[in-house]
């Protein structure tokens, strides 16, 4: 039997109730073989990047996906999305009209997975740590507005911010907050490897080959009590090379659940059949993908240049012949279906225009045509990466007036490259650390930003972003946020294309499919369990 279920996000400004599940760790199955689920996220120690799921290093989805399951914080988004709910916190709140003081109430009789007593001091040790560290992923960037950090008695954590931010409360739900273990995390060093210490929902084993976690086999953390039931013993999480080898290990049997990437062919064969034990479980989406721009080098430092890409560039047709159904075009950073989305480079920039285009590089006295490198990454973002730039390229070259080369590689090498400035034009894809504008904007163009990008616009480092965040109802800061988007659109340090949905496919005898994976790709293992198969 094949059923197709579609689950709408509760992001910010659509009003669909948080099914926020509740209890402690009780509830999972007896027993019996773990869930197996496949991805094709890689998860790899290089010199580089020795620490990829130290909490404090990571930020990529697949990395922070591991660390969700095994590392505590004292927020979390609900099962239902929405705003966030406590989690290893009892309470939490601001406690002065400015949103400049929060404080966050410890449940009672938290501890590690060894056993030992979580307290208030490893909640300011664990946020300590990763904003000082400074790791060069830029994920320290999202503690960016904390001040200062003090306890109280055990179990009370206060902080202090520098300023508004009423997105703290989602901060405090990402990785980078989550609290560990100051016995085996140094205070001024990152932890290498694949072991992680904490007080989530499971425990971690790593299978590790050549540098690589080719398995995580993430077991029922007997000494977990927070928020989450979680429904099963144990789940074995197992990455794949590519989508078709995924897939094939489904169609098997060697794997119960299939989660990102799919490929397009593999999403549409499973919702056009009839007959099969697999179902599709189709999520609408906040991941985005975008062109980044180095401003600095001579290709690309003319904005003109940058800005006739973005009239040239058909995302519709983009969409249509390498996406589907499973993708739609974007006009701005910010995803529809967010508060405070505008189409500002539709509004600027209208229907692609070969002769616009060409006008803008004439008045900036830029020669044509205009030779440029695409870069992209072949085996992070799925198996269409590579025809999508293909697609880019000839949609570029077409118009005579951009001689445009792409080049793929590997993750790994790509990362690195990228924030040493190394690519002139790449293709990144975003999952959101939270579902809130602010994370499709300071991210990338406030200080700090993870890209490690040169643009800088002073008005909307210094006075928008802060404007935005002082706004606890998330409609009020509609204006300053359109105006980063008008601002993105005329500068074109970043070039939006589309935004995807999120598939899971998964044996029809489990159970929780339609929760695993939420708008934000997060993966929520604890939601899955084994039923009867029809």
């Amino acid at each position: 039997m094949n059923r197709k279920i579609l689950v709408l996000p509760a992001v910010a400004g659509l009003l669909v109730p948080a099914l926020a599940a509740c209890g402690g760790s009780g509830g999972g199955s007896d027993g019996g073989d773990a869930i197996v689920t496949g991805t094709t996220d890689r998860f790899i120690a290089t010199k580089d990047a020795p620490a990829p799921v130290d909490p404090a290093y990571s930020y990529d989805v697949g990395s922070w996906n591991v660390l969700r399951q095994t590392v505590q914080t004292l927020m979390i988004q609900p099962r239902g999305e929405g705003e966030p709910v406590p989690e290893a916190a009892e309470s939490c709140r601001f406690t002065d009209t400015g949103n400049e003081r929060y404080v966050c109430k410890l449940r009672e009789g938290l501890k590690f997975s060894d056993g030992g007593t979580v307290t208030a001091e490893d909640v300011k040790y664990s946020v300590d740590r990763a904003r000082a560290i400074e790791a060069d992923s830029g994920v320290f960037a999202l503690l960016s507005t904390i001040d200062t950090v003090e306890t109280s008695g055990d179990r009370e954590v206060i902080f202090h911010l520098k300023t508004s931010d009423a997105t703290f409360p989602y901060k405090l739900s990402t990785p980078v907050a989550g609290i560990v273990n100051p016995d085996d995390y140094a205070k001024d060093k990152l932890r290498d490897g694949f072991e992680i210490s904490g007080s989530g929902p499971y425990t971690l084993k790593p299978e590790v080959k050549d540098g690589e976690m080719v398995s995580a086999a993430f077991t029922k953390n007997p000494h977990y009590k927070g928020s989450l039931k979680v429904n099963n013993e144990k789940v074995d999480l197992r990455s794949f090379k590519d989508a078709d080898t995924m897939g094939g290990a489904l169609e098997k049997g060697d794997i119960d659940v299939m989660t990102r990437s799919m490929s397009p062919e593999q999403i549409q064969k499973l919702s056009e059949s009839a007959d099969t034990d697999i179902e599709l479980v189709e999520i609408q989406g906040l991941e985005i993908r975008y062109l980044g721009f180095d401003t600095d080098a001579a290709t690309v430092r003319d904005k003109a240049v940058r800005q006739a890409m973005a009239q040239l560039i058909d995302r519709s047709a983009l969409v249509s012949k390498v996406y589907g159904t499973q993708a739609e075009p974007l006009y701005s950073m910010v995803p529809a279906a967010i508060t405070g989305h505008s189409n500002s480079f539709f509004n600027k920039y209208g229907d692609p225009d070969v002769t616009k285009a060409k006008n803008l590089l004439t008045d900036a006295n830029v020669a044509t045509p205009v030779k440029l490198t695409l870069n992209y990454t072949t085996d992070h973002y799925g198996a269409a990466t590579q025809q999508e730039f293909e697609l880019l390229r000839k949609q570029l070259n077409d118009s005579g007036l951009f001689d445009v080369t792409i080049k793929g590689t590997a993750w790994d090498a790509f990362v690195p490259a990228e924030r040493k400035g190394s690519y002139e034009v790449y293709g990144m894809g975003w999952f959101p650390d939270f579902p809130d504008a602010d994370n499709f904007i300071a991210p990338f163009l406030d200080e700090d930003n993870f890209l490690n990008s040169p643009y800088a616009n002073n008005r909307i480092i210094d006075s928008l972003i802060p404007q935005s965040r002082r706004e606890a109802d998330r409609l009020a800061a509609s204006d300053p946020l359109t105006e980063i988007q008008d601002i993105v659109a005329e500068d074109v340090p970043l070039l939006p294309l589309w935004q995807g949905k999120q598939y899971v496919a998964a044996r029809d005898d489990i159970t929780g499919t339609a929760y695993v994976v939420n708008s934000s790709s997060t993966l929520q293992l604890w939601e899955l369990n084994r039923g009867v198969g029809g």
